[in-house]
């Protein structure tokens, strides 16, 4: 990860403090910082030393990360309710516990069969490659 550096005035606005008192801080080196040009940069890793603990960002520093998320609607004909249940279970039991480099992937589905028209309609919702692998499961269970 990128270091995370910050201004004087964001450093100050953490810490509940004014900006000369974060300049002093520095100068006297108290807390470690990166001159460019006229202004202070501080890390993000030195505040947290400066303080003793995790300092909490000032609400304009936002970190971002990319977030892709896939809508799929699915709708079978000729479905028995045996079919449907066993279907149902096996998408909803395939959904739990998803990992995607070490972080739990959050991946939901609804199933609703219409009996009267011996339909299935299934919603998936989630990250693009674990909703792509659970809509192959579709397929194999269909193939029985």
């Amino acid at each position: 990860m990128a270091q995370e550096l910050l201004s004087a005035e964001q450093v100050a606005e953490m810490l509940g403090l004014h900006v000369r008192t974060v300049r002093n801080y520095v100068r006297e080196g108290k807390l470690n910082a990166v001159r460019i040009g006229k202004q202070y940069r501080i890390a993000y890793a030195d505040v947290e030393a400066f303080t003793g603990h995790a300092a909490k960002l000032p609400s304009d520093h936002v970190r971002r990360r990319r977030h892709v998320e896939v809508s799929s609607i699915v709708e079978i004909d000729a479905v028995d309710p045996e079919t449907a249940s066993r279907l149902a279970t096996a998408l909803t039991g395939a959904a739990q516990g998803r990992q995607k480099g070490g972080v739990e992937e959050q991946l939901r589905v609804n199933a609703i069969h219409y009996p009267e028209r011996a339909r299935l309609k299934v919603i998936v919702t989630g990250g693009v490659t674990a909703t792509s692998q659970l809509l192959g499961l579709v397929d194999l269970v269909l193939e029985r």
